[in-house]
């Protein structure tokens, strides 16, 4: 196992009801920015519940937060914060509201000349206005870590950025929040929750038994609620269990000391930001291509999740392998989130200027630095 340092100052406030708690944990000596995005929020009753919690406090609005977080949306937010001396900062929604509001409390206190240099050129921060979230969409874990990845419209570009000081303060996670959801939210949830589990596991061991361990329950768990949650989906009990995989399957527990690759969400974006697709979709689409382009270095931690996730018994390492891809992509299918690029009239070579990106940045991803330009346009063409 690996050196390492764990810290995580997220409190997480979880169960039913639990939107009532924003009256003891926001502050009310501070004007607070609650941000969202497309309002649903608003039409499924959050909306009512939180302003109701936050009682007598100064709360300013800002909605239209985008699926993919816009940088030209959020620095209106920013713009608004400055102007209205914000002191705290609210998010309610999924993955990509937590995602824009944690540029926006890092943006309001950058000194720097231009924002976006948190993201392009990783700009260093040295502090953030103080943000907490309540959760409604479970699947990028954003909501207990301090990582966030935002798109810009102007160059159909997409980076991530992290801090210590972008830590939700708080997270609130009730999962009668999620009983609205759409199918595809739900789907690209579990699958996003699915990958990030993978890109912390899927690599070589390191003797880190407890971590791998900890990786396959998650894998399990989302394996075994996914058609439960299809069948009934106003299940609290279920959409507990999914809220919960979700928040720990990037919480940073299951990294601790092991290696990580994370090129599938690399490659990922950029598919997001020139089509437009879903973050989930993306990945579900270069996961198992990137497996595939990768199965002699990934083998033997491949064959042990196929023997241990999947039940597959009686083969080789590469037989057992090469299965649990398969199951793997069956299993994104079978929740509804397509796994070719054809599947959305994407060609090859529509995707050349993804190769031309990586090649001129220089780019070399995975856990072993060894996927290249010419390597991530190998993997594309197996996505098709």
């Amino acid at each position: 196992m690996r050196n390492f340092t764990y810290h995580n100052p997220t409190k997480i406030v979880f169960g039913k009801g639990s939107i009532a708690k924003l009256a003891e944990l926001v502050p009310q000596d501070q004007t607070t920015l609650l941000t969202y995005g497309g309002g649903s929020i608003k039409r499924n009753g959050v909306y009512d519940q939180v302003m109701a919690a936050l009682g007598e406090r100064k709360v300013l609005s800002f909605g239209g937060i985008e699926p993919n977080p816009c940088y030209e949306t959020l620095m209106q937010a920013v713009a608004l914060a400055r102007a209205e001396g914000a002191g705290f900062l609210l998010a309610v929604g999924g993955g990509s509201v937590l995602d824009g509001t944690k540029f926006i409390a890092a943006a309001v206190k950058y000194e720097g000349a231009d924002p976006w240099d948190i993201l392009a050129t990783h700009a260093p921060i040295s502090g953030a206005l103080p943000l907490a979230s309540v959760l409604t969409l479970p699947a990028t874990g954003s909501e207990m870590n301090s990582g966030a990845v935002i798109s810009r419209a102007s160059t159909r570009e997409k980076f991530a950025f992290g801090s210590r000081y972008t830590f939700p303060v708080f997270s609130i996670l009730d999962p009668e929040t999620t009983f609205s959801l759409p199918d595809r939210q739900v789907a690209n949830g579990i699958v996003d929750a699915f990958i990030h589990v993978s890109e912390q596991y899927m690599t070589y061991d390191v003797n880190a038994p407890l971590q791998a361990r900890q990786a396959e329950a998650v894998f399990m768990t989302l394996i075994e609620q996914a058609p439960l949650v299809q069948a009934g989906p106003h299940s609290y009990e279920v959409r507990a269990n999914l809220m919960w995989c979700a928040t720990q399957a990037l919480n940073g527990v299951i990294s601790c000391g092991v290696p990580e690759d994370w090129a599938t969400h690399e490659i990922g974006h950029e598919l997001t930001a020139l089509f437009g697709l879903d973050h989930g979709q993306t990945l579900a689409i270069v996961h198992p291509a990137l497996w595939r382009h990768e199965l002699s270095r990934k083998l033997a931690r491949l064959a042990q999740f196929g023997r241990r996730v999947w039940g597959i018994q009686g083969l080789s390492d590469a037989q057992t392998a090469e299965q649990a891809i398969a199951q793997t992509e069956a299993f994104f299918q079978s929740v509804g989130v397509p796994t070719r690029l054809s599947q959305y009239g994407i060609a090859l070579a529509d995707c050349a200027p993804i190769v031309e990106r990586f090649r001129r940045r220089g780019t070399k991803l995975g856990e072993h630095g060894s996927i290249d330009a010419e390597a991530v346009g190998e993997i594309l063409a197996m996505c098709v």
